[in-house]
């Protein structure tokens, strides 16, 4: 599989987000996934403290085993976790890293990433602490998640000379949420920094399951929701029908769609997408094999 960069990391352009395991899937399950990832050449696991409260991080960690050394594992703090406090503080953090680092049953977090900003903290404190955990070997690599232009230029700022810069940014990212394309992306282009859209398949919107006319399929993500009405709106289903007709005649799936127009983002250095199942884990992979052409991307700018 094609490789991009992450500051010194060599990330897989799939990546495999961790949220399900230690939530709805248990630990036999998780090293289902686990291992269809790492025999599809997946290489980039992206996990959370909050996920499963701490439950991911100990489940990926279980699942690798002695496989450890063969992957890039990606971490986040800054989230509520009961017991153990939140924020981006030079205190918190290197609470939350060491909790972190057992839980996963590992001595270094490949990837360290504030999972949201921290309005109570000065982003210099947080990168110093960072930088701290970088210089003593405990992370390798430092990212941001959810951050706004002006808050990815106060970091960039707040850097001090020959220490860890946010070498990578999460947010949510696809076919169906494009906000960022309009200065977050080219800032990062421009600073080299690594973008990881989250939540690319917009819900399962862009898998193909839910169609126009149709019933809806049971026991998914959008329907098992109070409110599915907040993701199956008219507007977007209309797209998600324009979409497949588009896909299908380039001999493709609006999965494979889905994945290929976020990787021809230069800025993007890795899709991250869950899997429930070993086969999901597999369609994922594949879908990586298209890449669109120019026309490709004109003709679907139209649809949008």
């Amino acid at each position: 599989m094609e490789l991009r960069r992450i500051g010194s990391l060599n990330v897989s352009v799939v990546g495999l987000g961790c949220n399900n395991f230690g939530r709805r899937l248990d630990a036999a399950g998780t090293a289902q996934v686990v291992n269809a990832a790492l025999d599809a050449g997946i290489n980039f696991f992206d996990t959370a403290d909050v996920y499963g409260d701490g439950q991911s991080e100990e489940l990926l960690g279980r699942a690798l085993g002695s496989r450890r050394k063969e992957v890039i594992i990606a971490s986040k703090f800054g989230y509520e976790m009961a017991g153990q406090g939140s924020g981006a503080s030079a205190a918190y953090i290197r609470t939350a890293v060491e909790a972190s680092l057992k839980r996963l049953g590992t001595d270094t977090i490949d990837l360290y990433q504030l999972h949201t900003p921290d309005a109570q903290t000065p982003i210099a404190e947080t990168l110093e602490a960072l930088d701290e955990l970088v210089k003593a070997g405990k992370v390798r690599e430092i990212g941001s998640s959810n951050f706004t232009l002006a808050q990815i230029r106060e970091a960039e700022a707040a850097v001090k000379p020959g220490a860890a810069r946010f070498a990578s940014l999460q947010n949510e990212y696809s076919l169906l949420k494009r906000d960022d394309e309009r200065d977050v992306l080219p800032e990062c282009e421009r600073l080299n920094i690594g973008y990881l859209p989250y939540f690319p398949l917009a819900s399962g919107l862009l898998t193909g399951k839910y169609r126009q006319g149709q019933a809806l399929p049971e026991g998914t993500r959008i329907t098992n929701n109070p409110n599915p009405s907040r993701w199956l709106t008219d507007a977007s289903l209309a797209t998600v029908e324009a979409l497949i007709a588009y896909a299908e005649t380039r001999g493709h799936s609006i999965l494979e769609l889905a994945f290929a127009w976020l990787l021809a983002r230069p800025a993007v250095s890795s899709v991250i997408a869950g899997a429930m199942t070993p086969e999901q884990v597999r369609a994922n992979v594949s879908a990586a094999g298209w890449t669109l052409t120019p026309d490709d991307i004109e003709k679907v700018a139209v649809l949008l």
